[in-house]
């Protein structure tokens, strides 16, 4: 398949559907839509497949690379781009089937906007030029932002998308201003001519910024802490098959970008600065695991606490992508590989209960969801999986994490790893016993909670089954998170080609001139050992631990002393999540002084 294939053809089906779907049966759009990503997925992993030798570079037009000046622009296909494609057009796909039977009134233009955002983000993957990758990246949010407010009739919808939008368009802003001084100090846009002219040239302010102003706009993408705040707030009022997409996908395609960017870009110009890159990433990866896992476990509205949780795992899969090794990275794309369909079961989970009782109010779901033991039990899969419990899909990922961590001298990052498993699997452990199981009862500060959780259905008045498709397809993303602790050799697979990717040279070499060069292999593939399975089972005992203390004092009155304590030095915290744009805005201006001025002191 041409690389260009799986990117064309939701565009074209986008179209059909945006200029005929009026007039078509809601089933003819549904699958139609479903056959487009379905081959593009199909499509994806082919490539993956096809670029293992060495990367696909596919010149539009034909346009190709003149004595070492890029005038076209390309595709750059390797495995783990193409891997990252497939995963989002397999999400795609699994989230169209699930809304088939979800919304009994969808209109034509829900199909059209899911394809355009499967486009871009493929796109985002598969491109090998820095403004393209800008392009898809503005094609995506404004997709994101019309999926969230897809409930125009209802203002928190309204609201939640403008909170999305004003602060990703600034995230956007400063991606087109790094692209400006990069592009005027080199004249170049593709990655591979960017990182050789960047390379010969001298290291100044102008390229400490410009890499600033590139980490500032994709962390928003990614919800890097203090960038995040929007993330909660579209998933809450986002229907849910666009939030396992958002969860699953999105936010990490905002962390792909920015592996992509410093590997390619900046890499051979930043080599003498590598330690102080990794320092500040790693910092904004801690902070971000830390204030995603306090704020998560704090949620009783199960989509905020799983969207906060997902602000945590990106923390986890940056100190990954920081530590600016082949390890560390394949640490990361191992995480993520587990993470996506793991939070996109849960997401999807949470979407039947929401079409079954009405809500996603912890309290207001009490014992109710004990007529769907097997939805129960994906949820404690999903909670045990988060916590990084032995032999489930995220154990090989943290091994990686913790190896990587130890090789950089940083074993200390360990424990950030544990305290973020724990509490975001806590969470959802917690959920799935009092909803499931019906243990811990709801005290008075949670039933007063619960009333403001309380939401409008996302479809019909009626009360209606849960359709089979729907829990297929959260038994089968559920099932899809654990594999990756199961698949011999994966993570073997996985480290070779991060260990290609982090390496620039053989990069530029195949796009600027055709070269296939060896890239070493890793002294010691990915292992999961006696330690990591001690930490992972210790992981989930203490989440289980905390699950039990927090639901043995829930009907106290005041939640006991020492949660009292715990609410009052946690208040500043939630109150910074105040929902309004404007704190948000200033919160983001302050992380992008903070983030963009320690980057330009370090690299002087």
């Amino acid at each position: 398949m041409s690389p260009a294939l799986p990117v064309v053809l939701p565009l074209l089906a986008a179209a059909l559907l945006s200029a005929l779907g009026r007039w078509m049966p809601r089933r003819l759009l549904d699958t139609l839509a479903l056959l487009t990503t379905g081959t593009v997925a199909v499509g994806c992993g082919s490539l993956v497949r096809a670029s293992s030798q060495a990367p696909i570079v596919y010149w539009f037009g034909g346009w190709r690379v003149h004595d070492g000046v890029a005038l076209g622009i390309s595709f750059t296909v390797d495995p783990l781009g193409a891997g990252l494609a497939t995963l989002v057009a397999a999400l795609c796909t699994l989230s169209l089937a699930f809304a088939w039977h979800y919304f009994d009134s969808a209109g034509h233009l829900f199909h059209v906007l899911m394809l355009l955002f499967c486009a871009a983000m493929v796109g985002f993957c598969l491109t090998g030029d820095l403004f393209n990758l800008f392009v898809f990246f503005e094609l995506m949010g404004v997709c994101a932002y019309a999926l969230t407010g897809f409930k125009v009739e209802e203002p928190e919808a309204i609201q939640g998308a403008f909170n999305f939008a004003v602060t990703n368009s600034a995230g956007g802003v400063f991606i087109l201003l790094g692209i400006g001084l990069l592009y005027g100090r080199t004249g170049q846009l593709n990655l591979a001519a960017l990182g050789q002219a960047l390379a010969a040239g001298p290291l100044d302010a102008l390229v400490g910024c410009a890499f600033a102003l590139l980490v500032v706009g994709l962390g928003t993408k990614a919800a890097l802490v203090p960038f995040h705040f929007w993330l909660a707030d579209a998933h809450a009022v986002a229907p849910t098959p666009v939030c396992a997409l958002f969860s699953g996908v999105m936010v990490e395609l905002g962390l792909y970008g920015l592996a992509r960017v410093y590997w390619t870009v900046f890499a051979p110009a930043l080599g003498a600065h590598a330690a102080a890159v990794r320092g500040v990433l790693v910092g904004v990866g801690v902070l971000t695991a830390v204030v995603g896992a306090l704020m998560a476990f704090q949620q009783h509205h199960l989509k905020r606490q799983l969207a906060f949780s997902t602000v945590s795992h990106m923390g986890l899969a940056l100190i990954g992508v920081g530590l600016l090794s082949g390890k560390g990275l394949a640490g990361a794309a191992l995480y993520v590989l587990a993470h996506a369909p793991v939070k996109a079961a849960l997401f999807l989970g949470v979407g039947v209960l929401l079409d079954r009782y009405r809500s996603v109010g912890e309290a207001t779901l009490w014992r109710r969801g004990r007529e769907l033991p097997w939805l129960g039990a994906c949820f404690a899969l999903g909670g045990w999986g988060l916590a990084g419990a032995p032999l489930l899909g995220t154990m090989p990922g943290k091994a990686a994490l913790e190896e990587a961590a130890t090789q950089a001298h940083l074993p200390w990052l360990s424990g950030v790893l544990l305290f973020a498993g724990v509490l975001t699997g806590a969470g959802v452990l917690r959920a799935t016993a009092r909803v499931f199981l019906g243990w811990g009862g709801p005290g008075p500060r949670e039933a007063q909670d619960a009333r403001a959780d309380a939401l409008a259905p996302e479809e019909s008045q009626e009360a209606p089954r849960t359709r089979w498709a729907m829990g297929a397809v959260v038994g089968l993303l559920t099932l899809a998170g654990m594999v990756p602790g199961w698949v011999p050799h994966l993570g073997a697979w996985v480290e070779a080609e991060a260990v290609r990717f982090v390496e620039p040279s053989a990069y530029a070499a195949r796009v600027l001139r055709g070269e296939v060069r060896p890239v070493p292999a890793s002294a010691r593939p990915v292992e999961v050992g006696g330690e990591a399975l001690a930490l992972g089972g210790g992981s989930v005992l203490a989440a289980l631990a905390l699950v039990w203390a927090v639901l043995r004092r829930s009907r106290s009155p005041d939640g006991g002393g020492l949660r009292r304590v715990l609410r009052a030095a946690l208040a500043p915290l939630r109150d910074a999540h105040s929902g309004h744009v404007g704190d948000y805005v200033a919160w983001w201006v302050a992380g992008a002084a903070a983030l963009g001025g320690s980057l330009l002191v370090l690299l002087r």
